[in-house]
């Protein structure tokens, strides 16, 4: 479509045209039913398919067996911060967390509330700008829990901590399902849809059964994972029209060639961009440690806050959307999520190049 942008939000972010279309044409008619999806009952048959094809296709594009429950819950990655804590930390337990930047910063908050929290690395010493490599992990932890992508600093994991028996936690909201991973080594994952698999709304969780089995004190209902796998997620009502996005989301991924095939594309993607930042003299200046730059939020400064500005302004012109850096650290910040294409990069780094040119 002529009049679409190239669309670099954090999230809600990008989604693939594809999606949108076909969302466009079952809107009115899902699939036969005279109603939209959007008003079609939980309980019925068809959304009962839907249910059940998002849980098999998540399952099949993570890798793992029906050892992991699969899970859809409301309010956001930032209610697993507690829901986490709530179920395995109760007790007099103590868990280990890694602090990169903002988002594990909340999640410890959260659990500092219910049980004791070793903080094992932090970055924060350098202002987050790398992924700490060396950990005081506590054996007898009832989890360790990082945040395998950092959307406001540009960090991201490119190898995982070894816990050894302790269940690794990770909060992928942003790199879900940006390569491949061995997603056996983690007892769980969770992601909150609007950045990488679908539209806000809806978090998808895995969760393996031997660590779902060691949930444990008195809680409210909406808060204890056993009301999520008891109730096959659909205790209340879920966020229907998110899960139906996340099935299309995912079957457009497997229509790529699935996660072998995205990771490449990603690749090209943040060799690119990167290239020309480090190509660029110092006029594009990266906010990172080269090695833990991330592949879906790359992080830049330029010479001042006003040329910066300029930059912003000029791409919003030429079609290029979203590129202002978190109100928290300023600068650029372009994310450039599984939907966003390689076309979408390539136009960025034309732009920049000339924008370099006039400006430099």
């Amino acid at each position: 479509m002529a009049d679409r942008v190239y669309n670099f939000n954090p999230g809600p972010a990008t989604l693939p045209l594809p999606v949108l279309e076909k969302m466009k044409g079952e809107l009115l008619d899902f699939q036969g039913t005279g109603m939209s999806i959007l008003e079609t009952s939980h309980r019925s048959p068809e959304f009962k398919k839907v249910h059940e094809d998002t849980k098999a296709i998540i399952r099949e594009t993570a890798g793992v067996s029906d050892d992991y429950h699969v899970l859809f819950t409301g309010a956001g990655a930032s209610m697993q911060f507690a829901m986490i804590a709530l179920n395995f930390l109760s007790g007099g337990k103590s868990a280990d967390y890694i602090n990169t930047g903002a988002w594990s910063k909340k999640a410890i908050k959260e659990a500092q509330l219910v049980g004791n929290v070793n903080v094992a690395a932090t970055s924060d010493d350098k202002n987050f700008t790398y992924i700490p490599k060396k950990y005081s992990f506590d054996s007898n932890a009832a989890y360790v829990h990082i945040t395998s992508n950092n959307t406001i600093f540009g960090t991201q994991w490119m190898n995982f901590p070894d816990t050894g028996n302790v269940p690794l936690i990770a909060d992928m909201s942003s790199d879900i399902f940006c390569r491949k991973l061995d997603f056996t080594k983690f007892g769980m994952v969770y992601a909150g849809a609007q950045k990488n698999l679908g539209p806000a709304g809806v978090t998808v969780i895995l969760l393996h059964k031997d660590l779902a089995d060691k949930a444990g004190g008195e809680l409210n209902t909406m808060l204890k994972y056993g009301t999520y796998i008891e109730k096959d997620s659909m205790f209340n009502t879920p966020p229907c029209f998110a899960i139906y996005t996340v099935k299309l989301v995912l079957e457009w991924l497997k229509d790529q060639g699935g996660l072998d095939a995205i990771e490449k594309v990603n690749d090209k993607k943040q060799s690119l961009l990167y290239g020309t930042i480090d190509s660029s003299g110092g006029f594009y200046r990266g906010t990172v440690e080269k090695e833990d730059r991330s592949w879906m939020n790359a992080t830049m400064r330029m010479g001042s806050e006003e040329l910066e500005q300029t930059f912003i302004a000029e791409a919003k012109k030429q079609g290029l959307h979203g590129l202002k850096g978190h109100r928290s650290v300023g600068g650029i910040r372009v994310s450039m999520y599984n939907a966003m294409p390689l076309a979408g990069i390539e136009k960025l780094v034309e732009f920049m190049k000339d924008f370099q040119q006039k400006n430099g």
